[in-house]
């Protein structure tokens, strides 16, 4: 009979060596933005509602639900021997905040046609690094809180600037004085760092492997450069204001592929501030 465990709260996930046959284990928030990390049987292949999911060769992987997720979602595992098992997985909604941003430059809320292809090619490239899949499990061990300061914005938040509806926002934001140290949250490979991207200002982002990223924006200092690898606490930049930004602070956002998840979710000092669970 196979063994299925199913944590449904964020807690350790003890990986043993030697899993016994057709073993499933996840960990992790099932809730929209949530990350999950599972182990399995090396050599099992996992896909969710279909998507194919990296497995590293001793079994383990990682995938994550977004902002707008449905309420349930597909987890299937073909096992080396042949089985295969679907489980439905059951994902909490959450209540998102709305915040109002004013006094913005117009061009920044809605930017001129001379920077539109800017912007395009800024967001390939930010894209491009999303589609990484690196075999290293640095986002194993968890997440550090890239820096000191107070959280100002968070995910799932709508953002209402100038008094128009954007996109909602997919960060935690952390304000500080200009200069405050910003350091890796967890073990990668700098894959991008630039200093004035129109949107973001000074950016860094790190793959922390499996299609797990971090970006860093809004940097005054960019201190690090791209193919670097870091460990968590390593500085990186410093907080400022570059791109479009209002006051100092960091914007950090956490990925899976191009699925865009809550960073609130992976710090115990955040969790309680972040978007609540429930309708």
């Amino acid at each position: 009979m196979r063994i299925i465990g199913l944590l449904w709260v964020a807690c350790l996930l003890v990986v043993a060596p030697g899993l016994a046959a057709g073993t499933l284990t996840l960990e992790g928030d099932f809730v929209q933005g949530g990350m999950v990390r599972g182990q399995t049987e090396p050599g099992a292949s996992v896909t969710l509602d279909g998507r194919s999911v990296f497995v590293d060769r001793w079994g383990r992987f990682v995938f994550g639900f977004g902002r707008d997720a449905a309420p349930t979602a597909e987890l299937g595992v073909r096992f080396p021997d042949g089985d295969h098992t679907v489980r439905t997985l059951s994902v909490a909604p959450r209540r998102y905040r709305i915040e109002r941003v004013d006094g913005l430059p117009p061009k920044m809320v809605t930017p001129p046609q001379e920077v539109l292809d800017r912007i395009k090619r800024e967001n390939a490239r930010i894209a491009e690094v999303r589609r990484r899949t690196t075999n290293a499990a640095w986002f194993w061990d968890g997440f550090i809180r890239p820096a000191e300061g107070r959280f100002s914005g968070f995910y799932g938040s709508q953002r209402i600037l100038n008094g128009k509806p954007r996109r909602p926002h997919f960060g935690l934001d952390i304000a500080g004085p200009r200069g405050t140290p910003v350091v890796a949250p967890a073990p990668g490979i700098v894959a991008l760092a630039v200093t004035d991207y129109y949107y973001t200002g000074g950016t860094v982002m790190i793959d922390h492997g499996h299609g797990v990223t971090s970006v860093l924006m809004h940097l005054d200092t960019v201190d690090i450069k791209e193919g670097q690898r870091v460990e968590a606490g390593d500085r990186v930049g410093t907080i400022g204001a570059t791109g479009r930004a209002t006051g100092p602070h960091l914007d950090w956002r956490v990925n899976w592929f191009d699925v865009r998840l809550d960073p609130g979710l992976l710090l115990d000092e955040a969790r309680s501030l972040s978007a609540p669970i429930g309708p």
